[in-house]
């Protein structure tokens, strides 16, 4: 898990430890000490500690004007035990929407598992953001960790599954991708 990054192709387009609006402002990142873990199993220097234990991120680009918001995920996103949902909301997602990001796209490719617990944050954050035309997508999470959120009815509340899964963000620039993914929507919402 040490050799997974998270994606570093944006650096020229955004940083969030250089962004004085970001949560994320001021952080240091070493390329050489590995002081993270998730269990026994030392993660890159380069993503960032939110306040669980088994899961952390890196919000790789964020546009205030146009509301926009990607952060990528590593780890075992587990709200049943940890109650990772709180700890992204009040520390991460709640700042981003008090400087006006209503849209979010949260990448799921390294996140192993889903442990639910009940819904009410992922209510609130949805209650934050509709009345600006916000919602959240989650893109190329692993089919077993949306079977668990569809399980506990979290589908109300973030878009993910199967139109939302082998989605190749990469290949877009920042702000192509708000593009893409809107397209997305309204293609599933068909």
């Amino acid at each position: 898990m040490h050799e997974i990054e998270p994606y570093y192709q944006w650096r020229d387009y955004y940083t969030a430890s250089t962004d004085k609006l970001s949560p994320f402002y001021g952080r240091k990142h070493s390329e050489l000490h590995f002081t993270h873990k998730i269990y026994n199993y030392y993660i890159h220097p380069q993503w960032d500690f939110f306040g669980s234990s088994t899961l952390y991120c890196k919000l790789i680009y964020c546009d205030y004007e146009s509301g926009f918001a990607v952060i990528e995920f590593i780890g075992e996103w587990n709200d049943a035990v940890h109650n990772d949902i709180m700890e992204l909301k009040r520390t991460v997602i709640d700042p981003l929407i008090k400087k006006g990001i209503s849209k979010f796209v949260l990448i799921g490719e390294n996140v192993l598992n889903f442990h639910a617990s009940d819904d009410l944050y992922y209510e609130e954050w949805y209650e934050d953001i509709k009345d600006d035309d916000g919602w959240i997508v989650a893109l190329n999470f692993r089919h077993h960790v949306v079977d668990e959120m569809r399980r506990v009815k979290l589908h109300y509340y973030l878009n993910a599954g199967d139109a939302y899964n082998d989605f190749l963000w990469r290949k877009f620039k920042p702000e192509n991708l708000l593009e893409a993914v809107e397209h997305l929507l309204i293609r599933s919402l068909k």
